[in-house]
C-alpha cells in the first residue's frame, strides 16, 4: 500500500470506525479478492463490538500489498458517501487538512549523535505506544519475520502497545549494536509515520 493511502487510513480511522458496517460485505468481498485470509477474517469478526471490527480491519489493511486500498475502496459499495470522501481527500493531497501529513516533506531534527544510539527499554516502549497500526508494517522493514510478527500478536493479542513493543526488543536483541535510532528512523519513514513519533519518544 502506498503511503499516501495508510496516511489517509490513519487519518479517517476513528471517522471510518463509527460510520462502516464491516460485517455485511466489506469483510466478504475483501475475503473473495484475496485480500484478507480466512484467519484474518475470522479474527475481524470476532471482535465484540462493530466498531473494533472495523478498527481491526483498518489495522490490517496497510499490510495487505498494494491492491488493498484500491480493493477497500470497491468494497465500499453500501457506504458510497465514505468511499466519496477518501477519494475527495485523495484528490487534495498532502496538506489539505488537520491530521494530514506530507511524508516527503518530513525533516529528523534529530542530532547525529542521537541517531547513531540504541535505543533504551524506556524509549522503545514510548514509541511502541506512539505507533498505533502502522507497527506491523514498520516492524517488517526492520527485518521481522512474518512468524515473530505473529508470535508478538498473539502474545498480546488485547494490547497493540505490549505487542509493538516486544517485537521492538526482539529487533534490538537481534541487531545488536546495528539496532541504532538511524535504522527506526529509515523504517518509521518506509511506514509512512512522521519522524516527529520517534522525536517525541526519544524526548
Amino acid at each position: 500500500m502506498e503511503p499516501a493511502h495508510r496516511a489517509l487510513l490513519r487519518k479517517l480511522r476513528l471517522e471510518m470506525s463509527e460510520q462502516l458496517l464491516v460485517s455485511d460485505s466489506i469483510v466478504p468481498f475483501l475475503y473473495q479478492e484475496d485480500i484478507l485470509t480466512g484467519a484474518q477474517a475470522e479474527d475481524i469478526e470476532a471482535q465484540p463490538s462493530n466498531q473494533k471490527k472495523c478498527l481491526k480491519l483498518l489495522d490490517l489493511l496497510p499490510s495487505r500489498g498494494p491492491r488493498a486500498f484500491d480493493a477497500f475502496l470497491r468494497s465500499l459499495g453500501d457506504f458510497s458517501w465514505v468511499r466519496d470522501r477518501l477519494l475527495l481527500e485523495l484528490q487534495a493531497g498532502p496538506g489539505s487538512g488537520p491530521g494530514t501529513t506530507d511524508v516527503s516533506a518530513d525533516v529528523c531534527r534529530l542530532p547525529d549523535l542521537a541517531l547513531q544510539k540504541v535505543p533504551s527499554d524506556r524509549e522503545l516502549s514510548r514509541l511502541a505506544s506512539r505507533l498505533g497500526p502502522e507497527w506491523e508494517t514498520v516492524l517488517m522493514d526492520l527485518g521481522l519475520s512474518a512468524e515473530a510478527l505473529f508470535r508478538c500478536r498473539s502474545d498480546h493479542s488485547l494490547s497493540t502497545q505490549a505487542a509493538a513493543l516486544a517485537g521492538l526488543v526482539q529487533w534490538r536483541r537481534f541487531e545488536g549494536r546495528r539496532a541504532t535510532v538511524e535504522r527506526l528512523l529509515q523504517s518509521l519513514q518506509a511506514a509512512a509515520v512522521h519522524p516527529s513519533v520517534l522525536e517525541d519518544a526519544l524526548m
